[in-house]
């Protein structure tokens, strides 16, 4: 994953975060938290990957299907930008 050096510390605490509320999630159903908790924290967590993996997909385009040499109005540009604008509002 070579695309996602820059980033990788932003998602390793992404990954973190994500860690912690899959350890909330577990130890609420230990405890035999009611099941509307569960699933919030449940949903939390799908949330929390879905984020992530938005992220790898945004990192992905920006750094193999985007020459960054080319200006911000170029089509190609343009068009990755509103792949990941896409993406961000689906995934998110």
């Amino acid at each position: 994953m070579t695309h996602v050096a820059a980033e990788k510390q932003k998602l390793l605490n992404r990954l973190k975060r994500l860690r912690g509320q899959i350890d909330a999630l577990e130890r609420a159903v230990d405890a035999d938290v009611e099941c509307a908790r569960v699933l919030q924290q449940a949903t939390a967590c799908r949330g929390a990957l879905e984020g992530f993996i938005a992220e790898v997909i945004e990192d992905h385009i920006r750094e193999h299907m985007v020459d960054p040499a080319l200006p911000g109005n170029d089509p190609r540009t343009i068009a990755a930008e509103e792949l990941v604008s896409i993406i961000k509002a689906y995934m998110r």
